[in-house]
């Protein structure tokens, strides 16, 4: 999508980008992503109010195939995967001994293979994470990134889009209401917290039904035809930038950039589509158990505005969140809103008050009410 005209990729702008294939993965043929193509206020418009198709074929891909994959992954993570159905999809994490959030997968499976996409830069921890547990299990895990892509229809209009492609009825997410503090056992049903509806690709892959539209897995030799089919029936492009914004606004956070090395998955509302409270017997289930029913997390995720005058570039993640002084929490991702301005997810720590004037480097900033 980089020779569509007005494309600028983001290592153009920014050559230390996350937002670029991993090394292993350009070495392999993986090319760079398209920040925006000349208008990335328009874009974002597109994506809030239509559709729109979103290059991120630099997501990493890893491939879990075996008769044991669904059973395996279980045991392994923090979603209930037992049940997961042929042509179902959902989100999973890998946590530390102590609960804290390693990796965050996207998931889906065609009865074959279990497919999880994840965060470029995260490809390389999750498959080693995987291999190292593997034991004398028959699974066989592999990055398969150099040969498929994920794109992304995203807006209200991705499933009518989809149509282009033959594919129609994605039912949408089907999302398990998180049950209080020592809730009973068996309350929540012994099934994935968040269900995907995923239908097969005529061209190979799949799609699936997300929050923010539809992803599709395609392979990368058949990339340029879906690409060009879609775009031949009317569907405008739009580039990361414009995602970016849409998933702020939305308040999802992102595995890397909206956590650091201490984030449980409490923190960052990551419960409720990717962690089974009822599950257990996973590593770092302990302290998802305890925070959740002895007490609330230390630390929340929240929308910050922030009013632009001292620069008009948004702050870098990472970037410390101030209160009279002291640091009360970090920035992730800060984007610049077609509509709402200048606004970053942050990580703050949970006493600090709703209407405090904070400060993120020299900008004043102020909690989404």
């Amino acid at each position: 999508m980089i020779d569509i005209a007005g494309a600028v990729t983001t290592d153009a702008i920014d050559d230390q980008t996350r937002d670029q294939p991993e090394p292993a993965h350009r070495a392999a043929g993986v090319g760079p992503v398209v920040a925006h193509y000349g208008d990335p206020m328009r874009e974002q418009r597109l994506l809030a109010t239509g559709v729109g198709l979103v290059d991120r074929s630099h997501r990493g891909v890893v491939a879990v195939p075996g008769e044991e994959r669904i059973s395996w992954l279980h045991t392994l993570t923090s979603q209930h995967l037992a049940a997961l159905a042929q042509w179902q999809g959902t989100e999973l994490l890998v946590l530390s001994p102590h609960g804290h959030v390693e990796q965050h997968a996207m998931v889906a499976d065609d009865g074959e293979t279990t497919w999880l996409d994840t965060e470029p830069g995260m490809t390389e921890g999750l498959l080693s994470y995987l291999e190292k547990m593997r034991f004398f299990s028959r699974v066989d895990p592999r990055d398969a990134t150099a040969d498929h892509a994920l794109l992304s229809l995203v807006g209200p209009e991705a499933p009518a889009a989809l149509d282009t492609l033959g594919v129609t009825g994605l039912a949408a997410p089907d999302v398990v209401a998180v049950p209080g503090p020592k809730f009973r056992s068996g309350e929540m049903p012994a099934r994935p917290s968040v269900v995907y509806d995923v239908k097969p690709l005529p061209v190979g892959g799949w799609a699936r039904r997300v929050a923010l539209g539809v992803d599709l897995l395609v392979p990368r030799a058949g990339m340029d035809e879906v690409v060009a089919e879609l775009r031949g029936a009317g569907v405008p492009v739009a580039g990361l930038w414009a995602y970016e914004a849409i998933r702020v606004a939305a308040k999802r956070a992102r595995a890397g950039v909206d956590t650091d090395h201490r984030t449980i998955p409490a923190e960052v509302d990551l419960i409720a589509p990717a962690v089974h409270l009822d599950k257990g017997c996973y590593r770092g289930q302990e302290t998802v158990a305890r925070v959740h029913n002895l007490g609330k997390p230390p630390r929340r995720l929240v929308l910050l505005h922030l009013d632009g005058v001292a620069s008009d570039q948004p702050p870098v993640a990472g970037t410390p969140v101030t209160l009279d002084g002291r640091t009360v929490g970090f920035v992730g991702t800060a984007v610049q809103h077609y509509e709402l301005g200048q606004v970053a997810l942050a990580v703050l720590k949970r006493n600090t008050p709703d209407d405090a004037r904070l400060l993120v480097g020299e900008s004043a900033a102020a909690i989404d009410a």
